[in-house]
């Protein structure tokens, strides 16, 4: 089976209600969807959420990166199985970026083509997404058996007279995890986390994310105001550019540092190896890659005694949140889970099946050929702003 072409669209996702931290508010969410189509008419869906703050792309340069690249010749491979479905994908997303020292450039493209051509072959296999860990060899000793999924939950610098109703709704929904955004120029993070300790109770792991709002000198003053709290770590505290400082503050202070703007694929997890900072990595779909990228990244941080979440962008619509759950129940030891979010967050959605988490954020596995979801063409075509159709097969 071939593929015979992609579209490519940008998309504007409405949201619930803004959503804020310390590096950006957002009402609404501009991501890209990918269309695979294969030679017998299967069509896959991937998506990528690009954000100038994490890897410095839009979704416009996204869609003119993809225009550029010789996309008959990546996709030219014919593919009876996992193995060479994955040859075919890593040969597209070594395409390299002028100037991208990190290597980062161009990921939320790489996971939202990926995505599209695991779905489309995977329907056509009539196998899961999630089967694709079966041959990925860096990953094989984090496989399991497809599993349930339990999702954390998060607070974000929202009004303070609301937080306590925020934490209270928390408690009573039974998540087991929660992370608060912290580091808002407006926000008393200390007094926050004291309000929604109160109300979420003792027993709810607390985490905190600071969204590198944070310069280094400050760091211990401020992660000691919060540590009375008991908060089980604090994700990317202070800015990429001053990540080498974390290594003697780790030493400082006992409170785990989780990198996420610091860690954006390979390149970066190389650098937090290297530069021993760094207790956990967020690793997230968009952000990282795609898929295949991320188990590989959560095998180098195993092999490095290094824990790892997977993580989410605000604005993800059912597709990344279908992928993320074939992500999450097809290994062992994500520290923890972030997604699911859907009817939530997202005033309208792309899928057509309801797959948010349920009670205490609990999730049953994807089962279904593909990512095992379906796209509404009548909501997406509600949403684009711009496409593109990329052919493969003339």
């Amino acid at each position: 089976m071939r593929i015979a072409g992609f579209t490519a669209y940008c998309i504007h996702v409405p949201l619930r209600r803004p959503f804020r931290h310390a590096s950006a508010t957002r009402s609404t969410s501009d991501n890209i969807v990918i269309e695979c189509r294969l030679e017998d008419g299967t069509v896959g869906w991937g998506e990528g959420v690009p954000r100038t703050y994490v890897t410095g792309d839009t979704p416009e340069s996204s869609l003119r990166l993809f225009a550029g690249l010789p996309v008959p010749n990546l996709f030219r491979d014919a593919c009876s199985n996992w193995d060479e479905v994955v040859v075919m994908l890593d040969r597209f997303s070594s395409f390299k970026v002028p100037d991208d020292l990190r290597g980062c450039l161009g990921n939320p493209l790489r996971a939202a083509v990926e995505s599209s051509v695991l779905d489309a072959f995977g329907r056509a296999f009539g196998q899961p997404v999630s089967g694709v860990a079966a041959v990925i060899a860096e990953a094989q000793t984090l496989r399991i058996a497809p599993h349930s999924v339990r999702y954390s939950t998060t607070i974000d610098s929202e009004d303070p007279s609301r937080l306590w109703r925020s934490a209270l709704k928390m408690r009573f929904y039974g998540f087991a995890q929660c992370k608060v955004k912290i580091g808002h120029p407006a926000d008393d993070d200390a007094a926050r986390l004291s309000t929604i300790r109160r109300w979420i109770g003792p027993s709810v792991d607390l985490r905190v994310d600071a969204n590198e709002a944070w310069d280094s000198s400050e760091y211990l003053r401020r992660i000691e105001r919060l540590r009375p709290h008991n908060i089980s770590c604090i994700e990317q505290p202070v800015p990429h550019g001053q990540l080498e400082k974390l290594n003697g503050l780790r030493r400082e202070c006992a409170v785990p540092i989780m990198l996420d703007e610091s860690l954006t694929g390979w390149n970066d997890a190389q650098q937090s190896i290297r530069m021993a900072v760094g207790d956990l990595w967020n690793l997230r779909l968009s952000k990282c890659g795609g898929f295949i990228a991320c188990l590989r990244l959560a095998a180098l941080a195993d092999r490095h005694g290094i824990g790892y979440q997977l993580g989410c962008h605000p604005g993800e619509t059912g597709i990344l949140s279908a992928l993320g759950r074939h992500w999450a129940q097809s290994i062992r030891v994500v520290r923890y889970c972030e997604g699911s979010y859907d009817r939530h967050v997202l005033r309208s959605n792309l899928i057509e099946e309801e797959i948010t988490f349920g009670y205490g954020g609990h999730a049953p596995p994807l089962t279904g050929p593909g990512l095992g979801i379906t796209v509404s063409r009548e909501k997406l075509r509600s949403m684009t702003v711009a496409q593109q159709v990329h052919p493969v097969l003339e």
